[in-house]
């Protein structure tokens, strides 16, 4: 019983820990770990080189498809390829238009390549867990997790790069002072007079911490719920080695998974671009307040 623990055990570490390179803190020397406590030894400067590749070459696929697509596109009848972008276009341009009431070529495209690029990132995990990671195995590469929005910081970096847009467009339409004076005057109102000089630091930092939050729900509400999908199609797989009944069973809960997951994906990557709008859009509301 405890050499099967230690096997499952051992199984599940496999799965969720990424290819990291970095250096190796007792040797000095750069080089690739080996398990899920060297990654965690080589600190900050470390890279989830998998995580890397798979969320890079997505983005490629997604250019590529959609360069397509608008090379083919015709006045006529249209084909496959191009009646599935002009769908994710017009349903992302109609939610655009209903959140975002300012002018600003960007938000459209960026609200694009967010869906379609986290989208992407989540649709690997429908793939066999075992298929991709052992072929890497076999091809002497020790690790491979081939979902990036399962590790934090693909979907930080996400999230990051939103709110660094947030606070551009905050300071661009409001100025620093409008800026500071929307961290500073609410959600309490300032009188003047010496109360003025308790309620101003609260206000502060209470908007301080609302704005904070915003790409911290970003990012982990995507990894939490992909990173929990993730471990239900691994625990599921672990059915498929106690035998033929197990093995039906197992299947049946993997199909049935998938499918339910097939909607959980699709709406992370719809929440994740809604909500970046929803949030530029507050950047660019002068008088919200």
């Amino acid at each position: 019983m405890a050499g099967e623990a230690k096997t499952t055990a051992q199984y599940i570490e496999h799965h969720l820990t990424n290819l990291t390179y970095g250096m190796n803190p007792q040797t000095g020397q750069w080089e690739f770990a080996h398990s899920a406590e060297e990654a965690a030894a080589m600190g900050f400067w470390s890279i989830n080189v998998d995580s890397m590749a798979w969320s890079i070459g997505l983005g490629l696929v997604f250019l590529m498809f959609f360069r397509k697509a608008a090379a083919a596109a015709t006045s006529g009848v249209p084909g496959g390829l191009q009646n599935a972008v002009e769908m994710i276009v017009e349903t992302l341009e109609d939610q655009v238009l209903s959140v975002f009431n300012h002018k600003n070529a960007l938000i459209a495209p960026l609200a694009l390549t967010i869906f379609v690029w986290v989208f992407l990132m989540n649709l690997m995990d429908l793939l066999p867990v075992d298929w991709l990671p052992e072929l890497a195995v076999v091809a002497g590469i020790s690790h491979m997790k081939i979902v990036p929005s399962t590790d934090p910081n693909i979907t930080m970096a996400l999230a990051l790069s939103v709110f660094a847009l947030v606070i551009y467009y905050s300071v661009k339409c409001k100025g620093i002072g409008g800026f500071l004076a929307e961290l500073s005057f609410h959600p309490f109102p300032v009188q003047k007079g010496v109360l003025a000089i308790f309620i101003v630091p609260i206000n502060f930092l209470l908007e301080s911490v609302t704005l904070i939050a915003k790409p911290l729900s970003l990012g982990l509400r995507l990894f939490g719920n992909m990173y929990a999908g993730e471990m239900i199609f691994i625990l599921i797989a672990l059915t498929f080695g106690g035998g033929l009944l197990l093995a039906v069973a197992g299947g049946l809960m993997q199909w049935a998974w998938a499918v339910f997951h097939v909607l959980i994906i699709t709406l992370q990557a719809f929440l994740f671009a809604v909500l970046s709008v929803v949030y530029l859009a507050q950047a660019h509301d002068v008088d919200e307040h």
